[in-house]
């Protein structure tokens, strides 16, 4: 018998260096490595109960660099989540998520209802050039989650995440294809879906 209720595939975006791996290492092991940029697409996995759910996560890693898109659009197929990040000290990462990331997101992921959220890392530096206002207003725009962090300092890396999962959950319809498809979290790229969000943008779990 599984030990977990939902399985759910969630997929980190964004561009280069934007600190995608290392959000997902400060999730998964909570440490923090300035790690070198992923090469193709990597994943881990972890356990978290959310209101008294328990949930595996099979969080994909993509990388950012152009040369790798064509290899990471398959692996938009059935995520449940998908989280957008940017820097914040970086306008131009930021710029791109309009422009090319929700974009791929719309054009690629499998299901209408997944959940997206935007996330602003690196929140420790101090040299900003996006402000939280210009994050909310954009993922408001978008019908996403909004969150700032920094895999640093663990500063809202854990509440993305549980965030994220916590709007899934109160998804009838991603929840009914989890349970329906045995979770949908396996180690291939095509797992079934969860999906978008038409909650409005919130800066509550802001940190």
């Amino acid at each position: 018998m599984n030990s977990y209720d939902e399985q759910f595939k969630v997929l980190l975006c964004g561009d280069s260096g934007v600190g995608k791996s290392s959000i997902l290492l400060r999730f998964t092991d909570d440490v923090f490595d300035d790690v070198a940029p992923t090469i193709g697409v990597d994943f881990k996995v972890k356990a978290l109960e959310v209101d008294g759910r328990r949930v595996k996560i099979t969080a994909w890693d993509t990388a950012g660099q152009e040369r790798f898109r064509t290899l990471t659009s398959a692996y938009y197929r059935g995520a449940h989540g998908v989280v957008l990040v940017y820097d914040v000290s970086k306008r131009e990462t930021f710029d791109n998520l309009a422009s090319v990331w929700l974009p791929e997101v719309n054009q690629y992921s499998t299901r209408p209802e997944v959940i997206k959220m935007i996330v602003g890392n690196k929140l420790d530096l101090a040299n900003r050039e996006v402000s939280s206002a210009d994050g909310d207003a954009l993922a408001r725009r978008n019908g996403c989650l909004f969150i700032e962090s920094s895999a640093r300092t663990a500063a809202g890396v854990r509440q993305c995440f549980e965030e994220l999962v916590r709007k899934v959950l109160d998804t009838p319809q991603l929840c009914a294809s989890s349970s329906a498809s045995g979770g949908g979290a396996t180690d291939s790229p095509g797992l079934t879906t969860l999906g978008s969000s038409d909650r409005p943008a919130t800066s509550d779990c802001s940190c």
